[in-house]
């Protein structure tokens, strides 16, 4: 195989990463077109389609899976070697790439990140922020953060964040008017902006425990967003009853704006962890930044 091929599998990953063109394009410092043409090409010389394209999406055929599937690992265990060589530098360099969710992002990891980041100038860390349950080798990432209970039992799992849970609020005035949910099941009555979910594009059915018995509640309403920023912002604002992690809507409710209801049923749970495959952990630049996020509480 020409060298020249190798830059056209890499950018295939790209794509078949991030479901989009524009987006692979961005990541990669090249142009649209160039990317387009490139694939092409790829298919051409292959012989067969490896991406489906419509004017909203894109996706690997079954042939692109396939194709990504094989790719990845193999890229991963250059970049690994790569990075491993770099361990001869003063100080480790390389890329890490995270999948997580926005509030993980915005209360544990980027706080802890932030003041590594700026003794390392040569560490380069890329976060995508969903709430899917990725395969992070498969999708080119080199770790996931996600709540303890969600995570593969093949992956190496290492706390980053406190115990918390997630509460029940309204403001004040939407609770005189509709009256305050005593039990779970109060809540099919009322208001309630959903969370959907990005991993199977259902609503979140929120869950509460008391006294060992556990009851999922789906609850409906007006509203329905993919983040639970979103869904506290609606809350202010007089929509109805959200439900979300307590340090999101802490100073709400100690300010009087929101107030928590069924806290009885909201029991605390393990926080954050960060997971990935063994092999991860020899790499400088990848022991820095979970060192860095480790839970010391």
């Amino acid at each position: 195989m020409a060298r020249e091929q190798f830059n056209d599998l890499l950018w295939f990953l790209a794509v078949a990463e991030d479901r989009s063109f524009t987006r692979a394009a961005a990541r990669l410092g090249i142009s649209q077109s160039t990317l387009s043409h490139t694939i092409k090409r790829l298919e051409t010389r292959m012989g067969v389609l490896l991406l489906n394209r419509t004017t909203c999406s894109v996706s690997p055929t079954e042939a692109g899976e396939r194709l990504q599937q094989s790719l990845a690992p193999r890229f991963a265990e250059i970049e690994a070697e790569m990075a491993a060589i770099m361990d001869y530098r003063d100080k480790p360099a390389g890329r890490v790439r995270i999948t997580l969710s926005d509030h993980a992002l915005r209360t544990v990891v980027w706080p802890k990140l932030r003041h590594v980041l700026a003794d390392y100038p040569d560490l380069r860390v890329e976060f995508s922020v969903d709430s899917a349950f990725r395969d992070i080798v498969g999708s080119g990432f080199d770790a996931g953060v996600r709540l303890g209970e969600s995570i593969q039992q093949d992956m190496v799992a290492v706390r980053i964040g406190p115990d918390w849970r997630m509460r029940a609020v309204a403001t004040p005035g939407y609770l005189a008017r509709h009256g305050t949910p005593h039990h779970p099941r109060d809540l099919v009555g009322h208001d309630c902006i959903n969370i959907r979910l990005m991993t199977a594009g259902g609503l979140y059915a929120w869950e509460f425990a008391r006294d060992g018995k556990e009851l999922r509640v789906r609850v409906g309403g007006q509203l329905t967003f993919n983040g639970s920023y979103e869904t506290v912002e609606a809350a202010l604002a007089g929509y109805g009853i959200a439900y979300a992690p307590d340090d999101i809507v802490a100073d709400q409710i100690a300010s009087g704006r929101l107030v928590a209801v069924l806290d009885d049923w909201s029991p605390p749970f393990p926080g954050y962890y960060i997971y990935y495959p063994s092999r991860r952990q020899d790499l400088p630049a990848f022991r820095l930044v979970v060192e860095a996020l480790r839970h010391r509480g």
